[in-house]
């Protein structure tokens, strides 16, 4: 078939069509992500502090979910805690030839987080063995684990895991986009819980 502005039409339509659905599971997972938050907020008031780790494309979400915490865009709004664990490539690369890649993210939590902090993992297919490794470590140190991922889950929704959000794609592209759709309704809604702090005595209700 000819390109044609028609073609084209169609081609846009199925591109923005694939987005749709996971979008729509991600509002229907509202209760499940203002319980995340709820608990993120509560571990913030606490004194902790957020620790961010993923693999490529999620390497780089991590840093940039830290400095929407540490350094909000929105004027007025509270700076928190928060680090990434990708950041320090002399750290990562030497932790993965010393120990092995699956203990990049575990080695850094056992020699920096407190048992009050947040654990954030990140994997498109939620089968990272190295960001598995990390959340469970950071479960056996007391923290509070929070796992996005795409799929089914994969082996991050089996795991110990103390909330996990899906984008509900295979499409890795898809499950980016909606993971920082995700991680901006978390930090959004980890103020709202601040900006209303009586809510932190109290279990969240959706």
């Amino acid at each position: 078939m000819p390109w044609s502005e028609e073609v084209a039409a169609r081609a846009v339509d199925e591109i923005f069509e694939r987005r749709v659905p996971p979008l729509q599971a991600l509002v229907g997972d509202a209760e499940r992500v203002a319980r995340a938050c709820h608990a993120m907020a509560t571990r913030f008031h606490a004194g902790g502090k957020l620790i961010v780790f993923g693999n490529g494309g999620p390497s780089t979400d991590a840093q940039h979910v830290s400095v929407e915490f540490v350094h909000p865009v929105i004027v007025g709004k509270r700076a928190l805690p928060a680090m990434s664990l990708t950041a320090d490539v002399a750290t990562v690369t030497g932790v993965a030839i010393g120990e092995g890649m699956d203990e990049v993210f575990a080695h850094q939590l056992r020699c920096l987080a407190d048992p009050q902090d947040i654990a954030l993992g990140l994997s498109t297919d939620g089968n990272c063995g190295n960001v598995r490794r990390g959340l469970a470590e950071a479960r056996r140190l007391g923290l509070l684990t929070v796992g996005l991922a795409g799929g089914d889950g994969g082996g991050m929704a089996d795991d110990a895991v103390d909330h996990v959000l899906i984008a509900r794609s295979r499409d890795p592209r898809v499950v980016k986009e909606v993971h920082v759709t995700t991680y901006h309704v978390l930090w959004e809604l980890v103020h709202v819980f601040f900006e209303h702090p009586g809510a932190l005595r109290q279990a969240v209700s959706a």
